[in-house]
């Protein structure tokens, strides 16, 4: 580790991914070891693990180095996530103006919500978790929204795998309460963080569904929990519930005829 915190290898295997990127027609080891200034030794060795990983590959018949189809793949990923913000802008910017609260997309990673986009409220006091910010899967009403459309053994082997967090006094605790939530969010079609993962706050989602008929992410709504009480919830979930369906259908996506347990 260099005292700027970042590897070295690291930082080098992505300079030269980099530099393959910029040459279609493909690029000669020599070529690349000399642009990126380091020993055509080394410049093969990170090449070589690139390869094996999916991110290079080695044209034999002309000595080229290329982009792998890895590299492409992640790509596109940020492309969908990119066309997926941007689908749902403009509808989140319609739920912040109709709720006064701040409005929040977000999706599920290795037992994580991450919040990809958000409107925040124009009050003076605002829910905010920002972009990039994480919660636990079970302590976020984002999260409990898409793990309640997953068959009931995926959900528990989640909670096997990540633990429940016992963040505040509400936080859910056991898989007997899990269970009775998801039950109840499958019945309603909206979840809720009810101060389970800050004292004082709430927050109601919904899921957004993709074209394959898989849970895409999540749409939320989150205020102070004076500003958004136990009554208001059930009427503030059918609203998430309703643009997260819209934000759905602009997306091409498809809704399961099924969407409780499979």
């Amino acid at each position: 580790m260099e005292r700027t915190g970042t590897v070295q290898s690291v930082d080098r295997a992505l300079m030269l991914l980099e530099a393959l990127a910029t040459r279609l027609e493909g690029t000669r080891l020599s070529d690349l070891a000399r642009e990126a200034g380091l020993a055509p030794s080394t410049t093969h060795r990170l090449l070589t693990t690139l390869e094996r990983n999916g991110f290079a590959q080695f044209d034999p018949m002309r000595s080229k180095w290329h982009v792998g189809r890895k590299a492409f793949a992640v790509g596109v990923a940020f492309t969908n996530l990119q066309s997926f913000i941007a689908a749902a802008l403009p509808l989140m910017r319609r739920l912040r103006d109709a709720t006064k609260e701040t409005a929040n997309l977000g999706i599920l990673e290795d037992g994580e919500v991450i919040t990809v986009a958000q409107v925040g409220s124009r009050e003076i006091i605002r829910a905010i978790s920002a972009p990039g910010g994480r919660a636990p899967v079970m302590n976020s009403g984002m999260g409990k929204a898409i793990v309640a459309t997953w068959p009931d053994d995926a959900i528990e082997a989640l909670v096997a795998r990540h633990g429940l967090r016992r963040l505040t006094r509400r936080s859910l605790r056991s898989m007997a309460a899990v269970r009775e939530d998801i039950e109840a969010i499958r019945q309603r079609g909206y979840a809720y963080d009810d101060e389970e993962f800050t004292s004082g706050m709430r927050c109601v989602a919904s899921v957004v569904w993709s074209a394959t008929g898989e849970p895409l992410g999540g749409l939320s709504v989150s205020a102070l929990a004076e500003r958004l009480t136990v009554s208001d919830m059930p009427a503030m979930g059918e609203r998430v519930r309703d643009l997260a369906l819209e934000l759905t259908h602009v997306m091409g996506g498809r809704v399961p005829p099924a969407t409780g347990a499979r």
